[in-house]
């Protein structure tokens, strides 16, 4: 039996320590919990900070889902099913404690226990840090995949950059954008655990040699390199309620010699460790700027060293299984998650080639079968280009495999096209030019058996435009998965109120099964369940508004519309468009206050990248235009406007379940897809959107009637475009828009300097590539039917709940099955 200690309350029967580190039953689990206080910590509860118990209640849940992990793996390995490796340079995983606790059904059991030694289980939740290890939806849909891969049983890895420094912590200072370190690590991660074992070499610059192999045929040796070294930190990764634990492995770089003693010693102490500062760097900053040369190489330095450490570790894993390497497609698929992990084509061929002495075309069918290339945008400066200068000097055996590559697919092409030099040009992986560039996304889809957009839209785009003259070659390998969110997080987590409703109303389970929220529309004449609904959105409103006052210190007004737009800052996004129709109904309201039917707070979150000075410039003008609008006595009550700042996921799992209005406005046929649509759809927000990204199927999803739809279609851009779009003309035939611009130009708000906005209006009225000015009065008219349906309230939470009842397709559950039928073969 275990000896207890004084720390330990007087249990109600004796528990086996086997038991303890793994056991679901009440008294093990708050023993447990005092014993990691006790030996994890050095604390006993009387003592023991808010971080203690944090920690030791993170090593509670870990300790479980370590012991599942290690059966997962066990039945996994035994049942010889394939791996699925999803590579991604972002990974924004959230909180982790609250959801760890949901998917092991743990949460309210944990609270009670919690409570009953006066510890709150939400103060412990708000101070885990929020990991920045993303952007925005790139890094939110790896996360939300990875949930899913879980929840339905996948073999699945996801592999990424242990990021010191993520995305920045956004501070605002007189109205401008401020970024300082995210210091995510700064009290150390409770989730992961260090593989030291597992630490792979990897290899910069150097040049090649050509020579033979073993046999006699035709080799190269890639010699004289720098090494770093990439350390593999596991998180686990659970499925919900069904025992299931995956694995995130994220690398960090180190330095092969970390310290040079010799030069320590005769007294240069900072060339010593210069090499170790430099192989650092590598996993030191999310996204480092890369408007300058050094900021480019350690970009492309970044992507190679997660690759190469991904490539390696899938190799080992599968020999170490049994595999051979005429099996390895069989037994593995890689997914890449957009360009950023492309040179992993040209990685896994090296490796094949060089290091396993597979022959070329052996290598390369192996290497097809093996990878798909998710595409996540159609702007070019998102089709990530590196040049052959750069390639050559860091990656010099890499640029050589590249050139085979182009090298075979030329003449692919020109026996398919005979004589289409243009046709060629295009499609070559290397971009012609006085600096020659590496064109990564071409390197992406030829090197995969499957390309894929992310919503129907985009899809088609893809292979129309961008992408057309490789979807004209192979169109077989086009095909589209919509992108999903997953339930646990964006409403069983973030929504409690209205997942307590879901679950009484259409039965538990709904989270692993989102289609039975259909079942929701029955329910819809029901006005018990209109008002249940109601009082719901009201309560999360108060709670956001409740906490804007104490952590923010900001006063909004639960009683009005909360209209919100939170998504990175990009001009495509058109967050500018919603800052000129602020200012026309602030205009509109200070003349006639009647006009304003129903008083409105509009709620921004968003960062911008930090070279990027149109979006910083933006968000200046909301917060200058929120100034002026909060402290005017004319509009208070009526008109609020607030940027949160330091947007990210935990801000979103409040800001979601509060908001009444969803801004999806992007210029249609720039958005890929967009999640935040459907995370808004899914808590009973109503979409005023254009048709772009995945506002089409939500749109076709919910019915016509449900959604607020105003602009151009994308072929109604295009052709604006292709004609000479002229927005000069619109600002000078509408005057309600001209008054708008002319305000912000003249400096009124900002008036201690007066032309700071005249880059952002120039824009809009030479170019306005973005279509603001052409949707402006559209977006002004259906805003008017937005005020419509909010003033019949049963109106407005009867279509909230058909928007809630007809989201079931967009669960990422459903999008991880598409993939693993249709591309991965791995169910």
């Amino acid at each position: 039996m275990t000896e207890r200690h004084s720390v330990y309350p007087e249990p109600e029967k004796v528990v086996i320590v086997e038991d303890d580190r793994t056991s679901m039953h009440r008294k093990a689990l708050e023993r447990a919990f005092l014993d990691h206080l006790a030996y994890m910590r050095g604390r006993q509860i009387e003592s023991a900070t808010t971080l203690d118990r944090l920690h030791a209640l993170s090593f509670v849940v870990r300790d479980r889902l370590m012991a599942r992990w290690a059966a997962t793996r066990k039945k996994l390995n035994s049942e010889g099913k394939k791996r699925v490796y999803y590579l991604s340079a972002e990974f924004l995983m959230g909180r982790l404690l609250a959801s760890n606790l949901h998917a092991l059904n743990l949460y309210d059991e944990m609270k009670s226990i919690l409570k009953e030694i006066d510890v709150d289980l939400e103060d412990l939740i708000e101070r885990e840090p929020d990991a920045g290890l993303g952007n925005g939806g790139l890094g939110r849909l790896a996360a939300c995949f990875l949930d899913s891969m879980a929840t339905l049983g996948l073999n699945g890895y996801g592999y990424g950059i242990r990021y010191e420094f993520g995305i920045f912590e956004q501070a605002f200072k007189n109205g401008w954008q401020h970024e300082k370190p995210d210091e995510w690590l700064k009290f150390g991660n409770p989730w992961e655990i260090v593989r030291p074992e597992h630490i792979v070499e990897v290899n910069f610059y150097g040049r090649c040699v050509e020579t033979t192999d073993r046999g006699g045929l035709f080799a190269v040796r890639w010699v004289d390199t720098q090494k770093v070294l990439g350390v593999p930190h596991d998180t686990l990764v659970a499925g919900y309620n069904n025992d299931m634990v995956n694995t995130l492995r994220l690398w960090q770089a180190r330095a092969s010699n970390e310290f040079d003693f010799t030069l320590f010693n005769d007294g240069d102490y900072v060339r010593a460790v210069e090499d170790k500062n430099a192989s650092e760097l590598i996993s030191k900053v999310l996204y480092p700027n890369d408007h300058n040369q050094a900021g480019r190489e350690l970009r492309l330095k970044q992507e190679y060293f997660f690759v190469a450490c991904a490539v390696h570790d899938i190799v080992r894993r599968h020999f170490k299984r049994g595999g051979i390497v005429h099996d390895f497609n069989l037994k593995n698929a890689i997914q890449l998650n957009d360009t950023h992990p492309a040179i992993a084509v040209a990685e896994l061929m090296r490796v094949l080639i060089d290091e396993h002495h597979v022959q070329w075309d052996t290598a390369w069918e192996i290497t097809i079968a093996t990878f798909g290339y998710t595409n996540h945008t159609l702007l070019a400066e998102a089709l990530e280009k590196w040049s052959v200068a750069l390639f050559e000097r860091l990656l010099p055996r890499h640029l050589q495999i590249i050139y085979e590559i182009n090298r075979r697919f030329m003449r692919q092409v020109s026996i398919k096209f005979p004589g289409d030099d243009a046709r060629m040009r295009r499609m070559s992986l290397i971009e012609e030019g006085t600096d020659r560039k590496v064109r990564m996304a071409h390197l992406a889809v030829v090197g995969s058996h499957a390309v894929n957009g992310v919503a129907a839209l985009h899809t088609r785009l893809l292979k129309e435009t961008v992408l057309q003259d490789f979807a004209e070659l192979s169109p077989e390998k086009f095909s589209n998965k919509t992108n999903g969110v997953t339930p646990r997080r964006w409403v069983r987590q973030c929504n409690p109120r209205l997942s307590a409703l879901l679950t009484e109303r259409v039965g538990p389970g709904w989270e692993a099964d989102l289609d039975r929220l259909e079942d929701l529309v029955k329910h819809e004449g029901d006005e018990g369940v209109i008002h249940e609904l109601a009082k719901i959105k009201r309560a999360n409103k108060l709670d956001f508004a409740k906490y804007c006052e104490s952590a923010l210190e900001t006063k909004i007004d639960p009683d009005t519309l909360f209209d919100v737009q939170i998504k990175r800052l990009h001009e495509y996004k058109r967050q500018l468009l919603n800052a000129l129709h602020i200012v026309r109904m602030y205009l509109d309201t200070k003349r006639d206050p009647s006009s304003l039917r129903v008083p409105r707070t509009f709620l921004f979150g968003a960062k911008a990248a930090p070279g990027y000075k149109a979006a910083k410039l933006i968000i200046k003008l909301i917060n200058s235009i929120s100034a002026v609008i909060n402290q005017d006595p004319a509009v208070r009550g009526k008109l609020n406007v607030f940027f949160v700042p330091n947007y990210r996921v935990s801000i979103a799992e409040r800001m979601i379940p509060a908001a009444d209005l969803s801004e999806q406005i992007s210029t249609a046929g720039k958005e890929a897809s967009g999640t935040g649509n459907m995370k808004f759809a899914l808590n009973g927000a109503l979409t005023i959107g254009t048709l772009d990204g995945a506002n089409i199927e939500i749109r076709e999803a919910v019915g016509e009637d449900n959604f607020f739809l105003f602009g151009l279609t994308a072929d109604e851009v295009a052709a604006e475009l292709a004609k000479g779009y002229d927005p000069r003309a619109i600002y000078e035939q509408n005057p309600r828009l001209r008054e708008v611009i002319d305000l912000i130009s003249s400096g009124f708000f900002e008036p201690e300097s007066r032309a700071v906005f005249r880059p952002l209006i120039d824009e809009l009225l030479t170019r306005d590539q973005y279509m603001l000015l052409a949707d402006f009065a559209a977006y002004e008219q259906c805003q008017q039917r937005v005020t419509d349906a909010y003033l019949d309230p049963q109106r407005w939470h009867r279509m909230a709940m058909h928007n809630i009842a007809t989201m079931g397709r967009f669960s990422s559950d459903r999008t991880i099955y598409e993939y693993a039928h249709e591309i991965w073969g791995a169910m």
